[in-house]
């Protein structure tokens, strides 16, 4: 490929939607999202022309990386799969404290990335939100309109409650989001619009 269609690829210059922020990460507009009844799939329990139960419930990521990483380098080849459930959640690419911070940049914008090109399809679209270190900070929250519906993950919390709730109250006040779909049991003392799910509850799959 010459560099000229290189440039003219938009999967390889990933630079179709609207950005924020100083790092110019892609924009997950708000959407309104039924949070009644939120009911979670994951996503590798999911599968083409799935039932009419599984497909009333949302997907979720958090699952090891390697299940959904084709997700963002070949994003129409699930997009059909995907877009049956009511709505998903953007991928919970890792960014673990231990990592080099370009390397949790790129998880975050990936995340987003993913989340605009599913609205840019029609999807509903809920924001997956994790962070490191406080140094994280400075681009985790960022690519996700004040007021929405977000999401985030338990799973390790525990092992760092302190830096768990550091992070959580700086997404809060950052984001403002109307609510936050937990999954896991969340902690006493976080604060906001807790929807909670149970992770165990996402892994009973009708079949």
């Amino acid at each position: 490929m010459t560099s000229k269609a290189m440039r003219e690829d938009s999967l390889f210059m990933r630079n179709t939607f609207t950005s924020s922020g100083k790092w110019g990460i892609p924009l997950v507009r708000k959407q309104n999202i039924e949070l009644n009844s939120v009911e979670l799939i994951a996503c590798s329990d999911t599968k083409a022309n799935d039932n009419e139960i599984n497909k009333k419930k949302g997907v979720h990521f958090f699952v090891d990386d390697w299940r959904f990483k084709g997700i963002y380098d070949n994003p129409e080849r699930t997009l059909q799969r995907y877009s049956q459930y009511k709505f998903l959640l953007t991928p919970d690419f890792s960014t673990y404290a231990d990592m080099d911070l370009w390397r949790q940049l790129e998880s975050v914008a990936q995340n987003r990335w993913v989340g605009a090109y599913w609205q840019s399809k029609g999807l509903l679209v809920v924001p997956t939100v994790s962070w490191g270190l406080s140094q994280s900070f400075d681009f985790c929250f960022d690519g996700i309109e004040q007021g929405s519906v977000v999401a985030v993950g338990m799973i390790g919390c525990k092992r760092n409650r302190l830096g768990s709730m550091r992070g959580y109250n700086e997404m809060l006040e950052r984001v403002n989001p109307s609510a936050i779909i937990c999954f896991g049991e969340p902690f006493s003392e976080m604060g906001g619009n807790i929807v909670s799910v149970n992770y165990r509850d996402s892994r009973r799959v009708v079949r």
